[in-house]
């Protein structure tokens, strides 16, 4: 079994910073890419971040410059650092990585439940 479980989220005032973290746990042979997407009610899901295991990263526009990817494959974690956080931003902020369990499986896409962002004064 695989689990991806995020942490960090809370309530923030605008203009303040968050530092999410996501943990990938379970039988792992290894990790491809890494993200983080986010949901706020009533509107779809949308990507933020993504990781690869070469650390290249790409940032959605709305969020580039003020968030920051970055991954510690020892501990299977990648983390989200965002700054400068406007109401907009409040949402699910969910966890996703390509892995897989054996030398030989194949890669399979995992989800985490997700931690609630909220920004507001």
């Amino acid at each position: 079994q695989v689990q991806l479980v995020e942490s960090g989220g809370g309530l923030v005032q605008p203009g303040g910073s968050l530092r999410l973290s996501c943990v990938a746990s379970g039988s792992i042979f290894s990790i491809k890419g890494m993200a983080w997407y986010r949901q706020a009610p009533g509107k779809q899901r949308e990507f933020i971040a993504a990781i690869n295991s070469g650390g290249n990263t790409n940032y959605a526009d709305s969020v580039k410059g003020r968030f920051t990817i970055s991954r510690d494959n020892a501990k299977n974690t990648v983390y989200l650092q965002m700054n400068s956080l406007k109401p907009e931003d409040t949402a699910v902020y969910l966890c996703n990585a390509d892995l897989k369990q054996t030398y030989g499986s194949n890669w399979f896409n995992y989800w985490g439940q997700g931690t609630q962002v909220t920004v507001s004064s």
